[in-house]
């Protein structure tokens, strides 16, 4: 009769290490723009190139850009944060000197494939950043609404494919 209970006790053990097993986060990777895909408010706001890299786990989210706007300058963005809403420290460039234009970033997980990211500038909420992975994890669209530092009214579709 130890034979089932062992048996039973081993089935349980196997179950519950594969309910704590990771699925990837259909986030991770590196990402690159598709601009004929894309679309802007404004000119000024394209980009001719851009790719991103996200390292995803259960809790945070670590990301890296690096684009080329229009007007040819050279752009880099990075962060590090928590899925619980708060404020993280935001760093950037623009043709290597510091982007004052933001500071921080509030990440919220809306569900395995949607994201959302306020971008702000000294407690100020600029932009809000609604980030959707396809079912097939093969292209990624990020919805992009708010102002610029300037005032300017920001409405950005930018499509991504997995690289």
């Amino acid at each position: 009769m130890r034979y089932p209970i062992a048996v039973f006790a081993v089935i349980a053990v196997l179950a519950a290490l594969g309910l704590c097993a990771q699925v990837p986060d259909p986030l991770n990777g590196t990402w690159k723009l598709n601009v004929a895909k894309s679309k802007v408010s404004a000119a000024e706001l394209a980009q001719k190139s851009a790719t991103t890299r996200f390292e995803v786990t259960q809790d945070t989210i670590k990301m890296v850009n690096d684009a080329v706007d229009v007007q040819g300058r050279v752009m880099h963005a990075e962060y590090t944060a928590k899925f619980d809403g708060k404020d993280y420290p935001w760093k950037g460039t623009i043709d290597g000197k510091p982007n004052p234009d933001q500071d921080a970033v509030a990440v919220q997980r809306v569900d395995s494939h949607t994201y959302l990211v306020t971008n702000k500038l000294k407690g100020q909420t600029l932009t809000i950043q609604r980030t959707v992975v396809a079912d097939d994890g093969k292209s990624r669209t990020n919805t992009v609404i708010g102002k610029t530092v300037q005032g300017q009214p920001v409405n950005v579709t930018m499509v991504y494919e997995k690289q």
